[in-house]
């Protein structure tokens, strides 16, 4: 009989200590009570962060989420700021949902904010935005005409237009602005993800004129079902979504999108618990997701996932240049991702 002692040593290693690395995981809140839903979150590196919500309101901080100043953008105080782009800590880029549609943009850390887009069509309800690098970005939309919304700017937000090559929409489909990750670039290609009467992931390659469809086995049919965010890997992407009117429901809630297999798209074995409104991309195979069923993560690229956490989020994000991870929420809930 062979000897299994390094085997079984090994078994014994990680039984132990995978408790304790979950463990160590953890969210840290630090604040809350505020009159706003948080919605937009954008972290620059460790020390810089953006967020922005309901009722006008946008909140920075400059020492990695100690303390935040928060405004009420003035004349704005009925906007829903559903998502926002930053570019330093005197540099930001906020995007309205509802009527009217508005973009707007400061300079001076938020001391004046100067409108750059405005459209009272109410066909007009924009769902996410994001940048490929700091001149050029997007703004989705939900569909007009059976097109997606898809607004283009190529001098960092100073004039918006319609995309060239608008995305074709099913009957029924839109995209959910919950988080601001629907919408998704990565080395100049363009991902969208959707909800409603079906759900798919739709993508644009650089250099490409040619949308490409795939459905995906993620739960959908009604409204309020679908998926809702996506986050961009090394080597899978992840989309994760629900039903955000049922989100202790945990059926087909998470799907892993990877080139290197047979099959496109794959169910995890253990998907988060419950609806997810947001996942990041952390490192390696670690991903984040988060949601108003609570916060949950993957460290083997989706395939399983455990529950970390129990409070309501709807977004989290990873700073652009460092490691910072921060979640925003309802109620002017901030809090910091602990490893």
């Amino acid at each position: 009989m062979k000897n299994n002692y390094p085997l079984i040593f090994s078994i014994l290693f990680y039984s132990l200590c995978f408790p304790l690395i979950i463990k160590a995981q953890s969210i840290q809140l630090l604040q809350q009570n505020k009159p706003s839903v948080l919605r937009g979150l954008s972290v620059l590196n460790d020390k810089t962060a953006w967020a922005s919500g309901s009722n006008g309101y946008v909140a920075i901080t400059k020492n990695g989420g100690k303390t935040w100043d928060w405004q009420q953008v003035k004349g704005y105080e009925k906007s829903e700021f559903r998502d926002i782009e930053a570019f330093s800590d005197q540099e930001a880029i906020i995007m309205s949902s509802g009527t009217p549609a508005l973009v707007l943009k400061t300079t001076d850390g938020g001391k004046s904010w100067q409108e750059k887009y405005h459209k009272t069509d109410s066909a007009y309800f924009f769902d996410a935005m994001d940048f490929t690098d700091s001149k050029h970005g997007y703004i989705l939309g939900d569909p007009i005409n059976n097109k997606f919304l898809l607004m283009e700017t190529k001098d960092s937000g100073e004039t918006w237009s319609n995309a060239d090559n608008l995305p074709d929409a099913l009957p029924g489909e839109a995209a959910f602005a919950a988080s601001g990750s629907c919408l998704r670039s990565n080395n100049g290609d363009l991902y969208i993800v959707s909800g409603g009467k079906t759900s798919r992931m739709l993508t644009l390659k650089l250099n490409s004129n040619v949308w490409n469809y795939d459905n995906f086995p993620l739960i959908n049919g009604k409204a309020s079902e679908g998926a809702f965010s996506i986050a961009i890997g090394k080597s899978e992407e992840i989309i994760v979504g629900g039903d955000y009117q049922n989100d202790k429901k945990t059926d087909s809630v998470a799907v892993i999108c990877t080139a290197n297999s047979a099959t496109k798209f794959i169910n995890p074995l253990s998907g988060p618990a419950g609806y997810q409104s947001c996942v990041e991309f952390i490192n390696n195979k670690t991903y984040l997701s988060t949601g108003t069923s609570g916060t949950n993560i993957t460290t083997d690229g989706g395939k399983t996932w455990s529950k970390i956490d129990a409070l309501s989020f709807n977004v989290c994000a990873k700073a652009k240049h460092g490691k910072l991870v921060l979640l925003a929420g309802n109620d002017g809930r901030l809090a910091i991702f602990k490893i």
